[in-house]
């Protein structure tokens, strides 16, 4: 069951990282490099950028509920 938890939460930190990286930057920066400057040309928010958010909260919740279960568990 740990490692299962331990593993999931490795795939989390990994997708929370590279989602974070896509995001739209304020000024240049590492979203630049994914394309984040392409879609800026649109302006607004897009449906695109909604998508991104909400796929990145998801994971957030997961990736916190990963480190609340594995703690749990080592704790008994």
């Amino acid at each position: 069951m740990e490692l299962g938890i331990s593993i999931a939460l490795i795939l989390a930190s990994l997708l929370m990282i590279l989602l974070v990286l896509l995001h739209k930057g304020k000024g240049g920066g590492l979203s630049d490099m994914f394309g984040g400057g392409f879609s800026s040309n649109f302006g607004g928010s897009s449906v695109v950028e909604r998508n991104l958010d909400r796929l990145t909260v998801i994971t957030g919740v997961v990736w916190f509920v990963c480190i609340i279960a594995l703690g749990l568990l080592l704790r008994s």
